[in-house]
This record gives structure tokens, C-alpha cells and sequence, in this order.
């Protein structure tokens, strides 16, 4: 299962290209290949349809050449129509197939829909003087079927047109086609690619703003407004799919749940306008610091409190990462005359990491945290705590509690 950086709904790619716009239709990555997985995915059920669709018109020419066109240079008709087309037919059909289409529809379209293409071609070639147009119109409709009804992006289909119709040019070349008709179909079959090609280009840029404005939205709706982390809801979402691919590949996470220190008075003092400036801040200041890898986020767990998951992550790496969180806030220098630790905005933190194949649920590393944060605060602040998850926990009844690591303040 892949993950994505959670993005700001402001700054986004997808809200960026929707105000600037995408001439040459293309995304910045990882957009791009996002676009392109959502795009093939979509679209398998209408290419399936347009095979049968190739199928049943393949079929249909089969039939109608059997009574309308002469036997002369049938061999290598048939050759073509039974060696090279109906395979193909059949072959993107298996590749249409919910086992095979991700990883293969691609590439074999890519090979099979040129070379069907230049089959067609080769046929009008061998046909007799006066039935080439008949048999050369068919390539009319291989490009608009390439452009319109096969999932190809406009890229793909043109480099698909491009190939077919070099291979008319070698045939007019080779003089295997009366002049004059290869001529006409040359230039008949180039305005048909400038339309399937203005029209494709029109589909695909449709396709592409709409693919930005779903995920605008749902950016929006995952996203915290204030802070631009990834809200609650979305968080809960986050670990839980990250956790369950921990706990198939055997990985650590790490979490570590971030409070702004004596943040109340900070808003009593400075008004809540400044209160918001300054969480905005800090938030932007541990994304940047805690992000450092695909599978990494930060979200916002409620009101000032904050919290970071590490996949992959040891202690040392968690221990590591709560060190730069904690010089990140320093370093911004928000003054904050109210506080009872220093006279600048600090974070305190807790951090665990955790063995998820060794625990069923992420709520257990989620409470661990929660303690470590609460002993930083308890401590004095400005500081993070790591917690030991193999040690006794805390039991109120019997006095016992959990064993917390405090380390300098660094």
C-alpha cells in the first residue's frame, strides 16, 4: 500500500496548478504519477469495453470483405487479419483482466495498438488499385480509436498515430499504393489526427483539472484549517493504514505527541489572533522538521497539542527527530513573556516507538506517547521524554509506574 506526503490544502501542488494551469499537460511528481495511477485505474472498465468494441468491428470487416472485396492478395490479408490483428484483440483483452492490467495494460498497448495500425496499412498495400481506399479508411479509425477510446493520454496516443502513420509514408515511398490515392490518404489521415488530437488534448486537460479539484477537496477535508497538518479524523485514518503496513513488513514506529507549552497564557497575553500566528508557526516549523521520508507525518491531535508518526523509526531515530523538533521551535524565537520555563515559545514532547507487529492496535503507542508527553511537562517543559514500551506500566494500585527516560534539553 503506498502513502503520500501530507501536503498543505494552501500550498499544494494540486491548488497551485488549478491557479496557474498545466499547458502541456504534465504535473510536477509525485502528482504525475498519482494522476497516472488514478487515470488507469478509472478507465480499465471502459477499455475493456473498447476491445470488445475492436473485436466486434474486427469481426464485422472479416465478414464484409469476404463479400465485398476480391480474392486477389487475400493471402496476405488474412495474414495480417489472422496473424497480427485478432491476436492482438485477444491479448489486450487478457491484459484488460483485474490480474494483469496495472502492471501490463501499458506496456502492451504500447506495442500491440502501433502494430495494429501498421497491420492495417500492410493490408491496404497488398489490396488491389481501386479497393485501397476502402481498405485504407480503416486507419481513419484506428487514430480516433486510439486517441478516444483506448485510456491512452494524449502523449501515448499521439506517439501510437505517429508510428502508424510513418508506415504509410514508407508505403507511399515503396510505391505499393497508386499515388494519387496514398496521397489523399496521407492528407486525410493527418487532418484526422489534428482533430483526434485537439479533441484528446480537450478530454485529457478535463480529465487532468478534475483530478485536481477532487483532490483539492479532499485535501480540504483532511486537513486542519489553521494549521494546514492533517486534522483528527484524518490522522486516526493515517495510523491505522500505516500501522497495519508495519505490522506486515515487520517495521518500528515511531510517535511523539508535541505540546506548546503555557500556549493559554500565551493567548491571554498576546490575543488570540497572535495565539493563532503562533501555532501556525510552530506547526510549519515541525512538519518541516519531522518529514523527512515518504511514509512520515504530522498531524494536529487537538487544541495546541500536536503529533508526529515515523515509520520505520527506532528510538534512536525517534529520540533524533524530537531533538530537531525541539531546536525548530527554539530557533523561531516567538517571544512569550507569560511563560514559566523561558522567555520564548518551547514545545514539550514524548516520544515511543514502538514494535507494531508486536501490538494490535496504534492506540497502545498513542497512550505511551501521551504518558512520555505528560512526565516532559511534569519535568519542567522545553523537553522530550522517551518512554521504554517493553517496561511495566503504570499501576495505580500498587504504586508502579512506568519507567520514562529524560534527556537533556540538548
Amino acid at each position: 500500500m503506498a502513502f503520500t506526503k501530507n501536503s498543505s490544502p494552501i500550498s499544494s501542488d494540486a491548488a497551485r496548478l488549478l491557479a496557474t494551469g498545466f499547458r502541456f499537460l504534465r504535473f510536477p511528481e509525485p502528482l504525475e504519477s498519482e494522476f497516472r495511477a488514478d487515470h488507469r485505474a478509472r478507465l480499465r472498465g471502459w477499455s475493456r469495453i473498447a476491445i470488445w468494441i475492436a473485436a466486434s468491428t474486427v469481426t464485422g470487416y472479416v465478414i464484409l470483405d469476404h463479400f465485398v472485396l476480391s480474392a486477389e492478395h487475400a493471402r496476405i490479408t488474412n495474414i495480417v487479419r489472422f496473424g497480427l490483428h485478432v491476436p492482438a484483440v485477444i491479448l489486450m483483452l487478457v491484459l484488460t483482466s483485474q490480474r494483469f492490467y496495472n502492471r501490463w495494460y501499458d506496456l502492451g498497448i504500447g506495442i500491440v495498438a502501433p502494430a495494429f495500425g501498421i497491420g492495417t496499412v500492410i493490408m491496404a498495400a497488398y489490396s488491389p488499385p481501386a479497393e485501397v481506399p476502402l481498405v485504407g479508411g480503416r486507419v481513419l479509425l484506428a487514430a480516433f480509436f486510439y486517441y478516444f477510446m483506448l485510456g491512452l493520454r494524449l502523449r501515448e496516443a499521439l506517439k501510437v498515430n505517429l508510428i502508424v502513420y510513418a508506415a504509410l509514408v514508407v508505403a507511399f515511398l515503396a510505391g505499393t499504393m497508386p499515388t494519387a490515392t496514398a496521397t489523399y490518404l496521407m492528407f486525410t489521415l493527418f487532418c484526422a489526427n489534428i482533430i483526434g488530437f485537439a479533441g484528446s488534448y480537450s478530454l485529457e486537460h478535463a480529465n487532468r483539472k478534475a483530478f485536481l479539484e477532487h483532490r483539492q477537496l479532499t485535501e480540504v477535508a483532511t486537513h486542519d484549517g489553521l494549521t494546514t497538518l492533517l486534522n483528527r479524523a484524518a490522522f486516526e485514518d493515517q495510523i491505522r493504514r500505516v500501522w497495519q503496513q508495519a505490522q506486515r513488513d515487520r517495521q518500528t514506529v515511531s510517535v511523539i505527541m508535541i505540546d506548546l507549552d503555557y500556549f493559554k497564557p500565551y493567548n491571554d497575553r498576546y490575543g488570540h489572533i497572535a495565539g493563532d500566528d503562533c501555532l501556525r508557526r510552530v506547526s510549519t516549523a515541525l512538519r518541516d522538521a519531522a518529514r523527512r521520508r515518504p511514509l512520515d507525518f504530522v498531524a494536529r491531535y487537538g487544541g495546541e497539542e500536536l503529533v508526529a508518526v515515523l515509520y520505520g523509526a527506532d528510538q534512536a531515530y525517534g529520540e533524533s527527530i524530537s531533538r530537531s523538533l525541539l531546536t525548530a521551535v527554539r530557533e523561531l524565537h516567538i517571544p512569550h513573556a507569560s511563560s514559566q520555563c523561558q522567555s520564548h515559545v518551547t514545545v514539550s514532547i514524548g516520544v515511543v516507538s514502538v514494535d507494531a507487529y508486536r501490538v494490535a492496535s496504534h492506540d497502545v503507542a498513542v497512550a505511551l506517547a501521551d504518558e512520555a508527553l505528560y512526565a516532559a511537562k511534569h519535568q519542567g517543559r522545553d523537553r522530550y521524554v522517551a518512554i521504554d514500551p517493553s517496561a511495566p506500566r503504570s499501576d495505580p494500585d500498587d504504586g508502579k509506574v512506568t519507567p520514562f527516560r529524560e534527556v537533556s534539553r540538548g
